[in-house]
């Protein structure tokens, strides 16, 4: 009988270790075409996500901004709607007023990521316009 229970636990354990091993397989190769769909600009995007510890989702969850778009690049974040949520965030979070420092550091970071990104997407601009060096 314990012969038999122990292969079952053994039989068990295998079958789980392949079918974690497929998942991470798959997870590994999505991740891969995700990242070579982004192209160039992906990988700086990463690159800012990593520097400022979040994405660009998780910054514009933060400031409430659903799209960044190229008029808000033309105006400049110092007019846009998110540096009022920033502001507002900012000052509700004060420790002084019984806020949260970590908050507050989330929404700095957030504003840094947004205005990184603006930065990113403003040089992919003016690099598509520049005509080809011959």
């Amino acid at each position: 009988m314990a012969k038999y229970l122990a292969q079952i636990i053994v039989m068990g354990a295998q079958v789980v270790g392949r079918a974690f091993a497929r998942a991470l397989r798959q997870e590994f190769a999505a991740s891969r075409a995700a990242a070579d769909a982004r192209g160039r600009a992906g990988h700086q995007s990463a690159a800012a996500s990593n520097l400022s510890g979040l994405s660009l989702q998780e910054a514009q969850q933060i400031l409430n901004v659903s799209k960044l778009s190229p008029e808000e690049i033309q105006k400049g974040l110092t007019v846009s709607p998110p540096l009022q949520n920033y502001e507002h965030l900012f000052k509700v979070n004060d420790k002084s007023v019984g806020g949260s420092f970590y908050l507050q550091s989330k929404v700095v970071r957030a504003k840094e990521r947004l205005e990184e990104e603006l930065r990113i997407q403003a040089q992919e601009d003016r690099e598509r316009q520049q005509p080809p060096k011959t």
